[in-house]
């Protein structure tokens, strides 16, 4: 019993050549996970690029569709509007403060939606006279919407033109 205690304890007094990392293995680690570091970065601006167009499009959709409700509620005597306007509104705040229709308030649009491409509320504006490709409003009517920003989408387009 007196030789198994004095072993265990020569055991215990022996450093282990296998305990620890090497520096060479450490510089190998810290190289992969830089490689993957390094991937992962595109792929996260590619990500939050994605989710800016998907907002991009349904705030146009949204605003898109309230211009076209109002359109309708216009067109079906609803309320009146300007001769030269034809039945569409003269500007966004228009759809969000709303039209009185017979004894209630119809408001078309919660609020003006921040463009996720500029940071802010203010869009490109196109009256039904304008020309399609016009950059600039003619402030009769608000016929169509598209973003300010002059950067190009992932598909090539530019966000203009959506």
């Amino acid at each position: 019993m007196n030789m198994a205690v004095s072993i265990q304890r020569g055991r215990e007094r022996e450093p282990d050549s296998e305990s620890g990392l090497t520096l060479v293995e450490l510089i190998i680690t810290v190289a992969i996970v830089a490689i993957l570091a390094t991937a992962a970065i595109p792929m996260a601006k590619f990500q939050v690029k994605r989710e800016k167009e998907k907002t991009l499009r349904r705030e146009l959709w949204e605003m898109r569709d309230a211009i076209d409700h109002y359109k309708d509620a216009a067109d079906k005597g609803g309320f009146m509007t300007k001769a030269d306007s034809f039945n569409y509104p003269p500007d966004l705040q228009t759809l969000v403060d709303g039209v009185d229709v017979q004894t209630k308030k119809v408001k078309f649009l919660r609020s003006i939606p921040i463009d996720p491409m500029t940071g802010n509320n203010e869009w490109g504006l196109r009256a039904m006279q304008d020309d399609a490709d016009s950059d600039s409003w003619g402030g009769q009517n608000v016929f169509d919407v598209h973003s300010k920003s002059q950067g190009t989408a992932m598909d090539g387009t530019k966000y203009s033109t959506w």
